[in-house]
This record gives structure tokens, sequence and C-alpha cells, in this order.
């Protein structure tokens, strides 16, 4: 038996070298790995010596040749490739390993010309390895270290790797040759605001317990090549396995989380915020998010920007809380937590706030791909279109859109004093949006006096202002664009209350 070995990560190849050679399999090598393995006391035929033909252009000629493909590619059970090797004397590979160059790694770090990176992108590894994957039915292609235990485990045990086995490990070397000329196409075409062919690498990151439903299998992928994702840095301290709409409320939180610099908490229920708080401390802002909807909020996802205290641990030890996200915890608050064998502690380690540079959203048959909506906006830039917001208001009228930019459209969210008191989300109504955020505000005692109204985008005619100002709303901050906008203008100012146009809309479906 013959294995063919080329890797640029040498990681566990002297256990899985060794293994193999004590099992009586010829290894062959190229360049740097066969300097290796002979180091480690191996007996390596060296790639030039079968080629008889010398490395060339600086190590990017070196396997690129008939004795190597032809004992890769050749089949065992058809009559005129085995005469051919006999008449070339080549001997074919029943093993190839193969690991690429790490372009993605050396291409991301900082101050790499481009020059450096294309230097990084392999050309024989990927060859080798594809030629391997397509000739499964002969030659079994290794591209993981994390795989040689479990080729050698097989081999020791049945003296070759089944059928089934190696094509398992062709459609992992696939996979692998895809991903890597993903991350070279994506570099090539980074100038391109949306290049004519989109091709996305993802790799698995975690296992979940189950889909959107219990019958659903699911998994969690991150885009190969991000420079952060959902689950960077994050830690689960306590708690059952992930579920797919644990994460995929938790990347609402998330996002919506990072619009504050101050003490914030942000409670969300099936991808929509039912409460966000900013206070002095985090506990101030955990009791506000709480407070605003704690109906909603039993069995939310609950993220803070704050370290989690002793008092804040017990009180959300008391709440049925489904996933907590927070970038640490005093021991006497995880001790409170963990009674609660169920809830899903996590710790967020992750201090950079980079977001993907594009946003999918899977549709029939393909994907819908734009900007990420990530800018954090302030009042600069902002019409004052009716009356004079206090200072106090602007402060309520920034947070409110802030918030209102993460709620399903047709969106609409009622704030006072930092804190959100009424959501109406996802409506084909405008008006029923109102409607809800006001009915939820005064559910749950919420004083509307004052209050403050955002809206994801302009309002086609005053009547659902004006439910809002007669529940006694006195500012409105809105995108405005209306060819009705004077309508609604001329309702807020007869109603005494003030209003604000962004000139920018927030949808979110």
């Amino acid at each position: 038996m013959r294995a063919l070995i080329s890797t640029y990560d040498k990681s566990g190849l002297d256990v899985f070298a060794r293994g193999l050679a004590e099992l009586g399999w010829e290894l062959v090598a190229s360049g740097g790995t066969a300097t290796y393995l002979e180091e480690l006391g191996l007996a390596v035929e060296h790639v030039e010596a079968l080629t008889d033909f010398p490395e060339m252009l600086g190590g990017r000629v070196k396997t690129l040749h008939p004795r190597i493909h032809a004992g890769i590619l050749a089949r065992r059970d058809n009559e005129g490739d085995v005469v051919t090797l006999e008449e070339h004397g080549i001997a074919p590979f029943d093993l190839v390993c193969i690991n690429l160059y790490p372009f993605e790694q050396i291409s991301a770090q900082k101050g790499i010309t481009e020059m450096e990176a294309v230097e990084m992108i392999d050309v024989g590894g990927p060859s080798m390895l594809r030629g391997a994957a397509k000739n499964f039915a002969h030659v079994a292609p290794v591209c993981r270290p994390e795989r040689y235990g479990f080729v050698l485990d097989e081999i020791r045990k049945n003296g070759a790797l089944s059928l089934e086995t190696r094509r398992e490990l062709a459609a992992e070397a696939f996979a692998t040759s895809a991903a890597y000329e993903a991350a070279i196409a994506t570099w090539f075409s980074e100038r391109e605001t949306f290049p004519d062919t989109h091709v996305i690498a993802l790799e698995k990151v975690l296992d979940l317990s189950y889909g959107e439903n219990p019958h659903q299998r699911a998994a969690y992928y991150a885009e190969r090549g991000a420079r952060t994702h959902l689950l960077s840095r994050v830690e689960q301290l306590h708690g059952k396995a992930l579920s797919f709409n644990n994460l995929n409320d938790l990347s609402a939180a998330r996002m919506l989380a990072r619009e504050f610099t101050l003490p914030a908490c942000v409670i969300v229920k099936h991808a929509n915020p039912c409460g966000v708080g900013v206070g002095a401390t985090i506990e101030e802002a955990y009791d506000k998010a709480l407070a605003s909807d704690p109906t909603s909020a039993y069995g939310g996802i609950v993220v803070t920007n704050r370290a989690v205290d002793a008092t804040l641990g017990e009180k959300l030890a008391e709440q049925f809380v489904e996933v907590l996200l927070a970038p640490g915890y005093a021991d006497t608050a995880l001790e409170a937590l963990q009674r609660k064998q169920n809830v899903r502690i996590l710790v967020d380690g992750e201090r950079r706030r980079d977001v993907d540079v594009r946003h999918y959203k899977r549709v029939l048959g393909g994907l819908l791909v734009q900007d990420p909506d990530t800018d954090i906006e302030d009042r600069e830039g902002w019409q004052v279109v009716a009356g004079a917001p206090s200072e106090k208001q602007w402060g309520d009228l920034v947070f409110a859109w802030r918030v209102c930019k993460h709620v399903t459209s047709n969106a609409i969210v009622l704030v006072k004093d930092l804190q959100t008191i009424g959501i109406g989300a996802g409506q084909m109504s405008r008006v029923d949006a109102v409607n809800i955020a006001v009915e939820k505000a005064r559910a749950h005692g919420h004083d509307l006096s004052e209050a403050v109204l955002a809206s994801d985008a302009f309002f086609p005619f005053p009547d659902g202002p004006r439910i809002a100002l007669d529940a006694g709303v006195s500012s409105i901050v809105q995108p405005g664009g209306s060819r009705r906008d004077q309508d609604v203008i001329d309702a807020v100012e007869t109603a005494g209350a003030a209003m604000v146009f962004t000139g920018r809309r927030h949808f979110r479906h």
C-alpha cells in the first residue's frame, strides 16, 4: 500500500505517518513534508526522485506530473489503466494525504500585499486532492488532521478503508476544495459590489438540539473568512444544548445590544425585542427591559452588555430565561443561575463588533443578498418638522429609533425614559402596529403621557399617528417621504406634539 503525503499543516502528521509506516505502507512525500518525515526517522521516497524531475519555479511546480496524477487517478478495475501504469512503470497510490496552503489566514493578515496573498494560492494540493476524491473507489483522500486517528483505526482493524469511508472522505475533500476556491474567489471580488457569481463557503460550528420544530434536524454554520460570527468567543457555561430558535433569537438580541454603549439589556422573543432598557446600572437596565412586557419576556433570550452581578443574578434566576448572554458573571450570580437546570448561560468574550459584509435571506431556489443595516444612528442630520422636542425627548427618540430598526416590519416602538413600553411588530397594517403597541403599553400599566413613538417607515396617512397622539404620545420619529407628509405634520402640530424626520427607513422582513 502506498500513501502520498503533502501537507502545509503538520499537526498530527507524526502519529499518522508513523502509524502508516508501522502497518507496512510506503510513504511518498514532497518538499518540506518529506524532510519533516525523514527527521522523524521514517523512510520516505521524495516526489522529485519519483518523477525524475526537480522542483521548479520556487516550489510552484513539484507534484504536477503524470507519475503523480496517473498514480492517483488510475482505476484498478480498468484493464487499460492498469496496462498504462505498467508500461510507464508507475505505481498507484492508495491514500493521498493533503492539506492546503493557509490562504484565508494569510490574506486576512494586516499589511499583507497582493502578491504575498497570491503566493498562498495552492495549485498542486487541490489538484491531487480532487483527483483522489474523484477516484474514491480506489483511493482514500484525507484532508483533515482530525480524521487521521479515525483512518488509522479502520486500517488497523480491517486492513483497508471501506468504500463507504472513502466516499465519506471524498465528500470532505470536495467540500474542502470548494471552500478553498470560494475564499479565493471572494478575495478577488472584494472590490466588486455584487459580483456576477457569488460564492459562499460555510463551516459547521455546532450541531443544534433541533430546528425550528423538534422534528427538524439543525446545525449552525459560520461563513468562512468572516471576521466574527454569532458564537465567536462565546462559551456555554451551563444548560441544555442550543436550538435553532435559540440562535436565531440570540442573533437578533446581540445585534440590538450593540446599538448601546451605556448599560443596556435586551429581551427577545421570536426574533423581536419585547423589552429593551438603558440605565445607570445593568440592574436598572434589566428592570426596565423586563417591565416593558413581562408577559412576553417569559422564556425569552436575555442579553446584557455588562457583567451580571450577584443582585441581578438572583433576579434573573427568578425568571424563566431560555438563553442568557453577558460579558461575565459574578460567582454568586452564576451559582444562583445554575439552580435552574435548563437555562443556557453563555459568556461573551467577544470585544470586536465587526459584522458580516453581506446579509443573506433564503428564498425559493436562491438567496437575496444585501448590505447589512448596521449603522448606529444619532440625531445628526434629522429634520424637525413639527414642534420642538426637549432634550429628554431627544434621548428617547434616538433610543426608540435604534430599537425600531430591529423590530419586524411594520414596526412601531413606544418609549419613555429610555425604556420600551409598547412594541407593535410584523403587522401588515401600520395602523394595526400602532394599536398593538398602545394596547401593550396600557396592558402593562405604562403611562403613555410624554412617551415617544418610532416608526420604521413613513406614515402614509395621519390615522396611525392620531391613535398614538390621542393616547398621550408627545413626539414621533419616522423617515418621512410620504406624499401625504403634510397631512401627518398637520395632525401632529394640531395635537401640540413634535415630529422628526430621519430621511432613512429601516424595513426588516
